[in-house]
């Protein structure tokens, strides 16, 4: 199986290609640029250099079409996240948007019959974690994906599956809005104070029960356009500041800020149902990880 990663060289992806790479996959991946730091410190150096990387821009239609050539698992990570689609709505539309039917619009091309892509929890707003009702225009963005991807599936039979998720942590995190949990773990590690940027309660997933998902889903693709909620555990950020330092004391961690905008108790939906082999790693033990990563580094 030859799968193409749409921002492989990010968090999720490095973590994806180590994943893949464990399966015998042979990984395409598609950036911005050729930067293989963060892989390498995930996966290793063999994974890191045997990656066939193409360098491009998701709103690029041809660049996607070509690196989706030969492939036979197209998945799509590469976005940008809630603060830069609020400081430029039409860069962010351009990216997570119209890139995303780039990836579908080159799966159509090559007769490529299965896209998974990256969803988000933002698709809910602050106060239903079963409707989606964003309030931010990354979620309105994913939620315009997922529309799309029902599209596609309806006109043209490629079948799709989608991941929301909310925060997202482990080794590796370092951007977007809820990055905060992932560096204070790093942080703690190194002996260092840190402060989460937000306060209240969300859901916390550790980043290898969402590859995990992409990894089941890959190799026994849903049939229609199916949109997984992957659900970890609900914490309050305070609580998840205290956890760090348990794991790691002597740094100080805090959270202070507004809470996020997305509901928290988000339904977990059938992603287990249909793919029972997703683990879902507790907040105590992802954190763990987290810390071991990063002292061991």
């Amino acid at each position: 199986m030859k799968v193409l990663i749409t921002g492989g060289g990010g968090f999720i992806g490095a973590w994806l290609a180590r994943r893949l790479a464990g399966m015998g996959a042979a990984i395409r991946v598609f950036d911005l640029k050729d930067d293989r730091r963060l892989v390498r410190a995930v996966a290793g150096d063999a994974v890191a250099d045997a990656l066939d990387w193409h360098v491009g821009d998701v709103a690029d239609a041809a660049a996607v079409r070509a690196a989706a050539q030969g492939c036979d698992r197209l998945i799509h990570l590469a976005a940008l996240l809630t603060p830069a689609c609020q400081a430029d709505p039409v860069r962010g539309a351009t990216v997570n948007l119209i890139g995303t039917l780039n990836l579908f619009e080159a799966a159509r091309a090559h007769g490529i019959g299965t896209v998974l892509y990256m969803s988000s929890a933002a698709v809910f707003g602050p106060d239903d974690g079963t409707t989606p009702r964003p309030t931010t225009h990354y979620g309105a963005f994913k939620l315009a994906c997922e529309g799309s991807a029902r599209a596609y599936r309806a006109d043209h039979g490629i079948a799709s599956a989608g991941f929301r998720a909310f925060v997202v942590y482990g080794p590796g995190r370092d951007l977007g809005l809820t990055a905060g949990p992932s560096l204070a773990c790093r942080a703690a590690a190194e002996g260092r104070d840190y402060t989460i940027p937000y306060s209240g309660p969300a859901d916390y997933v550790f980043v290898g029960d969402l590859v995990e998902a992409f990894a089941a889903t890959a190799a026994r693709p849903p049939q229609g356009a199916a949109v997984y909620n992957v659900v970890g555990e609900q914490a309050d950020a305070a609580d998840v500041a205290a956890a760090i330092m348990r794991a790691a004391p002597g740094a100080a961690i805090r959270a202070e800020g507004p809470p996020l905008p997305v509901a928290a108790d988000i339904a977990p939906g059938t992603l287990r149902d249909d793919y029972p082999e997703v683990p879902r790693t507790g907040l105590a033990d992802g954190i763990a990880r987290t810390i071991g990563f990063y002292r061991a580094a």
